[in-house]
């Protein structure tokens, strides 16, 4: 078994098109995205996919640049700015195969037609590329790099259904997806009381893990891969589920959770978080 490294690329985010935009009258941008490369002596695992032409052009040369051999894509949710780019990826990398798990994939096949339509071709026009859906269901228990053992975790419902976190117990690492934030505002669209509550779970199921590095699948560009984001993506999301109880608009709400987290980057699913949860239930 040889000893294994992991780096993360952060990515910046995106401008959205449409007329939806802060209250200021800034522009909506997606959030910053962490791809991960795990790396042996001579092969690579790389844990999620963007979407946008320039950011794919940026891992294919992150990975080629490693000098390692890409041997397989874990996909941890289906969110299309996790995955949509992995065919066009795979183009300059023959042969690696792109696990996920049943649920994964099952709403891979939704997310590549109906969300492509409604969401990515939609708010990022002519910068998405064609989304062929070549994952595969991951195997029982997981799979192996150079003798290492890379374990899907169910995760449930975070911030969408179905979603996993990849550990790796020889690096005590968790790439999180999107279950863990850590230093950009959090996309609670998809949640509702139960989903939070779901949410809550996966995270002491990441917890009870003990790992010493979990990498967020939205990450501030330098932040730490700190544990200690478990317990401030908890906080986040227990703030959220109050203010969304108690206010009474969505400005009220996006005020509120921008006093309370000035730091954290790119409010826009703060903003249009809000828009959707208080009007659909108003």
């Amino acid at each position: 078994m040889t000893t294994l490294s992991y780096e993360v690329l952060v990515l910046d985010g995106t401008p959205r098109a449409g007329d939806q935009r802060l209250p200021s009258g800034e522009a909506i941008v997606s959030s910053p995205l962490a791809i991960t490369l795990i790396s042996g002596e001579n092969d690579a695992v790389l844990v999620d996919v963007p979407y946008t032409f320039g950011q794919i052009e940026r891992v294919r040369n992150w990975i080629q640049d490693s000098g390692k051999t890409l041997r397989y894509v874990y996909i941890t949710h289906a969110h299309g700015d996790h995955w949509l780019g992995a065919g066009e990826l795979l183009s300059s990398f023959p042969g690696v195969r792109v696990y996920a798990t049943p649920g994964t994939l099952g709403r891979m096949e939704h997310e590549a037609t109906v969300g492509r339509e409604k969401i990515w071709d939609a708010v990022f026009p002519g910068l998405v590329p064609a989304s062929p859906l070549i994952a595969e269901e991951v195997p029982a228990g997981g799979f192996e790099i150079e003798g290492n053992q890379l374990v899907p975790i169910e995760l449930g419902h975070t911030d969408t259904d179905d979603t996993t976190a990849l550990w790796v117990p020889s690096l005590e690492l968790v790439v999180a997806g999107d279950s863990v934030y850590n230093g950009v505002h959090q996309y609670v669209l998809e949640s509702s009381e139960e989903g939070f509550a779901s949410w809550l779970a996966a995270l002491d199921t990441i917890a009870a893990l003990n790992p010493k590095f979990v990498v967020a699948g939205h990450k501030a560009p330098g932040a730490p891969d700190d544990p200690a984001s478990i317990e401030e993506t908890r906080a986040y999301l227990k703030d959220a589920q109050h203010l969304l109880a108690t206010v009474s608009s969505p400005e009220e709400y996006y005020n509120a959770i921008m006093r309370r987290y000035p730091f954290r980057m790119n409010p826009g699913p703060a903003w249009y978080g809000a828009v959707g949860l208080l009007n659909r239930t108003r």
